[in-house]
Formats: structure tokens, sequence, C-alpha cells
């Protein structure tokens, strides 16, 4: 009977322990704090970033030039009924802070870092537009293990295009001249041809209405990164899953991004200008579904 009593209360024990880790798996999940929040980068930056949903992996989205977490507002709330979406402020844009020195990819992808790391993930997939783009692959090689795959939102499109430093300057200095007017300018030539006429104008002056330091400042680092040899060299340490929605505005380099990559592949959305996902949400939210599970087969 004694030893009838000891198996039962052994069996009870280890039934007890399945549901204590149980319970603690689904307690790491829930007790991701919703709602807009923030976090100190690396240089001391505050940055502000939202969670919307739960599941996993989580999807972290990052902004391009002078733009902000709101600019993914067509896919959070389409994306968080099955996953936990992570829109960030980066530095310098939108409610995050202005006190950095140097607005260069690095620094910006220790915002991401940051927050990656007060959320506590380990299973990200990082989705960037623009220079996000750029920000999400430098932000891999410092969450090695973490990362699934990238996603590159009209970025990445030829990796090989190179710019020399006189062409750089001649591109930057009327952005030096009058900040506001340039850059107005230079947004409102990214549009498809039938791109709504409140959408042109909202973009335009928001983006015109960023900080000129942060947005000559960007430009200043960007452009030597995106048209010279590091991303090249990035990409290929980073090793992972590349996958692109990219417009036909600009054309894409396949091969180019197939050398560099561990695997590149690129969906095209045709007619429709730079800011694909809110140009054509409906199009672009369902070809993200589509890469998104693509990426949960390869990883298995």
């Amino acid at each position: 009977m004694r030893k009838v009593i000891i198996f039962a209360l052994m069996v009870l024990f280890i039934i007890m322990s399945i549901l204590s880790c149980q319970k603690k798996t689904e307690t790491v999940v829930v007790d991701i704090k919703q709602g807009i929040d923030s976090v100190a980068s690396a240089d001391g930056v505050n940055i502000v970033y939202e969670v919307s949903g739960t599941g996993s992996p989580a999807l972290i989205m990052v902004h391009g030039w002078s733009c902000d977490r709101g600019y993914w507002r067509e896919q959070v709330k389409e994306f968080s009924a099955d996953y936990t979406v992570v829109t960030v402020d980066l530095g310098g844009h939108g409610q995050s802070g202005l006190n950095r020195k140097t607005w260069c990819m690095h620094s910006y992808s220790e915002d991401v870092v940051a927050v990656v790391g007060k959320l506590g993930l380990d299973s990200v997939i990082l989705i960037g537009h623009s220079m996000g783009g750029s920000v999400i692959l430098e932000a891999a090689l410092r969450l090695k293990g973490k990362v699934i795959a990238l996603v590159g939102v009209d970025t990445f499109n030829d990796l090989t295009k190179k710019y020399t430093p006189e062409e750089m300057s001649a591109f930057l200095q009327p952005f030096e001249e009058n900040f506001a007017n340039t850059t107005r300018l230079f947004v409102h030539s990214m549009f498809g041809p039938h791109a709504d006429s409140a959408l042109q104008s909202e973009i335009i002056n928001d983006m015109a209405a960023s900080p000129r330091e942060v947005g000559l400042g960007s430009f200043e680092q960007y452009f030597p990164y995106y048209f010279g040899n590091p991303i090249s060299i990035s990409m290929k340490k980073a090793n992972l899953p590349v996958r692109c929605i990219n417009s036909d505005k600009y054309a894409t380099n396949l091969e180019a991004g197939r050398a560099m990559a561990k695997s590149f592949e690129v969906k095209i959305m045709s007619g429709i200008g730079h800011f694909v996902h809110l140009e054509d949400p409906v199009t672009f939210n369902r070809l993200l579904h589509e890469t998104l599970d693509e990426l949960k087969v390869l990883k298995k």
C-alpha cells in the first residue's frame, strides 16, 4: 500500500512539474507589455516602441528615412492577430530622443537591439522599409541566434550599385541648402502614378518636417553604407535568408542579392511607388503573409 502511495505521489509530482513548465512558457508571451513603451539605446537615446498582439515569431517593423513607426499602421492590426508586432521609432524619429551625435546605421541598429532585449524576444523576423532595411541588417549582426530572416520593403534593390563621393555630395547639396523644400520634391518623386493624393500630401509634409540635422546626418551615413562596400560585407556576414517586397519603380537585381545572402527572393508590386505598404496595403499585406508562411516552412 505504501509503495502505491509513493508511486501516486511521484506521478502527481511529474504532472505538476509539466504543468508548471507549460505555465511558465505561456507567461513569457502574455507578460510582454502591450502598447507604447520606451527603452534606452546603447548611447542613452530614449527609443519609443509599440507592441501589439501576441504570438511567435515576433515581427519587428522598422521605418525608413525621416519616417516613424506610424508608417506601419496598415500592417499592425492585420498581423497582430497572429504575431507579436513591434513597431519602433528610431532615434531622432517620431517620439524617440534627438540627443545623438552620429545618425549612422550602427546606432540605429542598437535601437532595435535595445527593444528586442527589453522585451526578451528570442525569435524575431526583422522587417525594414527603405533605409530600415540597412538598419535591420546591422541589427541582425548583433542579434545572432535570434533572427529567423530579414524582410526588406522596397530596399536591397541592387546591392552592386555604387556611387562616388562626388555623386553623393552632389545629391546632398540641395538638401543642405533647403532641406524642407528638397525633401518635398524628393519624396514626391517616389510615388507611383496612381497614388492617393491625400496620402502623398500626408507623407510629403510629414517627412519634410523632420529634423534637418537627423535627415542630413542620416543621408551622410547611409549613402556610403548602402552604395559602398559595407552593406555587401554585412549581408554576407549575417548569412540569413532575405525576402523582399519591392516596387517595380526601381529595378531589383535578384542575382546580386543571391550572391551575397544565404538565400534571396523578391516579390514585385507593379504600378506603385516606394511606399508599397501604404500605397497598396491590401496587396502588400497579402504578399507579406505569403512571405511569412514561406519563412515558417524554411525554418522547419
